[in-house]
């Protein structure tokens, strides 16, 4: 049994653990799988990528620039001794999904990770930002499930799984347009999932709630354009003014929520389908 970074006490536990760093030996059985991971060069889709290759599988990673996917090669080679495959291209796009389907054909894992929020008040969004939104959200994971899922049905087995975000069931009111399009993911996620019944194909969404690596040079920025004196103080008050419903007083890091990830696109998940997965450190104030 070799050793992994993603661990089941992760998958069950992850929202609770004082440190983002948990490590057991444990095999998730990936080894051999092909998976691709949209917007995969920071965040969520990093972290998902850097736990699949750790994990034994060959892994795709996407950005839209060349400059980004080479920087997450490096990246990724050096924490993982393991190099992924990579393809360059807007996933907004119907001709790069295309491209991307043709350049890899044969995917067990999809992971429609990428995405983009837009904060604008409503009464100022545009139709375009609605299209923009919608575009890049929901339909890169439509045509990328439709391209890959005749290929799973071929070996009964596949798992394809959506990012979405608590934001799809406590629509933010400073993106009304970003909320819309993560409900249409868990839509999207559960009626895929009926199509496949009774198959070795799952297919779920997840939903993380405030997600963001603490040492990432960039949340410093963040911080300091938002007047706050250090990230703790910028942490502290988004939890009190933006999610008091937290559980967990803090923000997730995205290796917590990699975890569920590659937990759900691995073959010891197989009665979990058509579900929406929070992993939302509690901010979502329901039992169910």
């Amino acid at each position: 049994m070799k050793t992994s970074v993603v661990a089941v006490a992760a998958v069950v536990t992850a929202l609770s653990v004082a440190s983002p760093n948990v490590s057991m030996a444990m095999d998730l059985k990936l080894e051999g799988k092909t998976a691709l991971v949209t917007g995969s060069t920071a965040g969520i889709g990093y972290a998902t990528a850097k736990a699949l290759l750790q994990e034994h599988a060959q892994v795709i990673i996407n950005a839209r620039t060349q400059e980004s996917v080479d920087k997450a090669v490096a990246s990724l080679k050096e924490a993982t001794g393991r190099a992924p495959l990579t393809f360059v291209g807007d996933m907004s796009k119907a001709e790069d999904a295309a491209r991307l389907a043709k350049a890899f054909p044969d995917v067990d894992i999809l992971v429609n990770n990428v995405g983009r929020f837009m904060p604008k008040e409503f009464l100022q969004s545009t139709d375009q930002d609605w299209y923009d939104t919608f575009e890049l959200n929901v339909m890169s994971g439509v045509r990328l499930a439709r391209y890959y899922l005749p290929g799973m049905k071929r070996k009964n087995w596949g798992r394809i799984i959506f990012i979405s975000s608590e934001s799809a069931l406590q629509i933010p009111v400073e993106s009304i347009h970003y909320g819309m399009s993560k409900a249409a993911e868990i839509a999207v996620a559960r009626g895929i999932a009926e199509t496949v019944a009774q198959t070795g194909i799952t297919v779920n969404s997840i939903l993380p709630g405030p997600t963001r690596d603490l040492d990432d040079p960039r949340t410093a920025e963040m911080a300091k354009r938002l007047g706050m004196k250090s990230v703790a103080e910028m942490e502290e008050q988004f939890f009190k003014t933006r999610r008091p419903t937290s559980l967990i007083k803090r923000f997730a890091h995205p290796d917590e929520v990699a975890a569920l990830v590659v937990y759900v696109a691995s073959p010891l998940s197989s009665a979990t389908t058509g579900a929406a997965l929070r992993v939302d450190g509690g901010v979502v104030k329901s039992a169910f």
